[in-house]
């Protein structure tokens, strides 16, 4: 194989930023696959140039230049920004290819800006994509290996790529690592559902925490499992061999069903600062097995009693709620969130809309099926900025009604000054007011009540929310000019429209295409000599 120059974009974010928020926490957001992949590339004998882009840089300058092949990997959010990059690059005589979540979600729309769409990507799939590294053009090619990876780089082959994203994180300096992939349980609303659980080895987790104890002072960790602890004890055993107590803080998003008292006692005396479990709802997520009125209560009561334990023991928890579910209905799920805040002050309320990201999740396919998802651009898809399914028991107006209310007393000045007072350490004490007073409690208030004045006057927005048009309202494609800046330009016809039904449609057709390697793929396109 010949050496090759290989760029890699990380984007953290999808356009840039002066928020608050994004200056002292992006960076620490960095994600493990393209660091692993540019671990991969170096081991091949490849040049290896590598961006991670938090959206305080000035893109046009920190991009990789004279690149044989570019890989990037973003969320759905940043997937205009990619599709611009991907054009940029491939006018400059790139190979380009997408991975990460943007592309195992939408890989139908990704063919058409990418010449390459990777699912899951071991080590022998990159080195297919870098033998061949063709261009393949109007229609990418969608590749995937049989499973996630059994192993990935250790964390001393992933440091100079670690250490380029620390460098950009002033302050919180967090070093991303992971100890399993996909998920034991099979919610039907999430993307690891159809993914069997799979630990990796201890054996190189206890090294890759020794290596980190010798090679940073105070160093802390954010944990990238989808469900951290799933193997609690070996977990745990894992880290009380590597290291001593407390010399590494955690943090981790994990199931209130494994944050018993024991097991937070546990993680609480091996270092761990911060928890991020999910609450979702107060009502059974399905909508034949809703719960009555009393069982919710009684439920935000037992959700507050474990949380206030929790926060005993690890001082920054933040619970994830999730607005616009089927089994909401009303003002009530709003009401008894508030009387959770009430409950449990010293806890940072993480709300998401309801998001349907393409083959995401089952729950998808049926939300297809009903006509019910919105092709919103991607670049409003963060959970936030659109809601791209329309709710069942809401119109519009009475939905951001809801949310704004919610919003405003989860981050009035009274109930930040109760989350702050209840917050044991300056650092938790810090970070909420900062969150609060950032993109994530003021800045999204703002947001939330400019759309709700245009629903009541913007015909266009609301024929286009409502299901009636699908042309994209001037509104969000003002957002998509000013965000993108420079980039704009780059953007290629048709980049912002996407079929929102996808999944469904290849679901129904049986002609959904994904194989093994680059190598069962091509011979099925005519392509077999491609780029030999």
């Amino acid at each position: 194989m010949r050496k090759l120059k290989v760029g890699i974009l990380d984007l953290v974010h999808k356009a840039p930023t002066k928020a608050l928020y994004a200056r002292v926490m992006h960076a620490n957001l960095a994600a493990i696959m393209p660091q692993v992949v540019g671990a991969w590339c170096q081991e091949m004998g490849h040049q290896t140039d590598f961006v991670c882009y938090t959206g305080l840089e000035d893109l046009s300058r920190e991009l990789p230049s004279d690149c044989d092949i570019v890989f990037i990997c973003g969320f759905t959010e940043s997937a205009q920004l990619a599709y611009a990059l991907s054009n940029f690059f491939q006018s400059q005589g790139a190979v380009t290819a997408l991975g990460g979540p943007h592309a195992r979600c939408y890989p139908e729309d990704a063919q058409l800006y990418f010449d390459y769409v990777l699912g899951f990507t071991d080590r022998a799939l990159v080195q297919d994509v870098l033998q061949d590294c063709s261009q393949h053009r109007p229609l990418g090619v969608h590749i995937s290996a049989a499973r996630q990876p059994r192993s990935l780089p250790d964390l001393a082959q992933r440091w100079p790529f670690v250490q380029q994203a620390l460098r950009k994180a002033p302050l919180l300096k967090m070093v991303p690592m992971i100890g399993s992939l996909g998920c034991p349980y099979t919610c039907s609303f999430c993307i690891d559902s159809t993914v069997p659980y799979q630990p990796l080895s201890f054996d190189s987790l206890k090294a890759d925490l020794r290596f980190l104890g010798a090679n940073m002072s105070n160093p802390k960790v954010g944990w990238h499992d989808p469900n951290f602890g799933v193997r609690f004890d070996d977990y745990m055993g894992a880290i009380e061999e590597s290291v001593p107590p407390g010399s590494i803080q955690f943090a981790a998003e994990s199931s209130l069903s494994i944050l018993t008292e024991d097991h937070v006692v546990r993680m609480e005396k091996n270092g761990f600062k911060a928890l991020l479990p999910g609450v979702e709802s107060w009502f059974e997520m399905g909508q034949k097995s809703r719960v009555g009125d009393r069982q919710a209560e009684d439920k935000v009561r037992h959700v507050s009693d474990q949380i206030n334990m929790i926060m005993r023991h690890v001082p920054y928890v933040q619970a994830n709620f999730v607005h616009g579910l089927d089994c909401d209905e009303g003002s009530r799920p709003f009401e008894l969130t508030k009387m959770f805040i009430d409950l449990t002050p010293g806890v940072f309320p993480g709300y998401s809309l309801l998001t349907a990201f393409g083959r995401a999740a089952p729950l998808n396919l049926e939300l297809q099926f009903n006509g019910r998802v919105i092709p919103f651009p991607f670049h409003f898809l963060d959970n936030n900025h659109a809601m791209n399914v329309r709710p069942l028991n809401y119109d519009w107006p009475e939905f951001y009604d809801h949310v704004i209310d919610l919003t405003q007393y989860s981050f009035s000045w009274k109930t930040m000054g109760r989350r702050v007072k209840a917050n044991r350490t300056a650092l938790p004490k810090w970070l909420n007011f900062v969150r609060g007073v950032s993109s994530e409690g003021s800045g999204r208030l703002k947001q939330f009540r400019a759309l709700r004045r245009r629903l009541d006057t913007d015909t266009s927005l609301r024929a286009f929310l409502d299901g009636k048009t699908l042309t994209i309202p001037e509104y969000y494609v003002d957002i998509m000019r000013r965000d993108l800046g420079s980039m704009w330009k780059w953007l290629p016809t048709g980049a912002m429209a996407h079929n929102s039904n996808a999944y469904l449609e290849k679901s129904r057709t049986g002609t959904d295409q994904v194989a093994g390697s680059v190598a069962e793929v091509l011979p099925l396109l005519g392509l077999e000599g491609a780029g030999s």
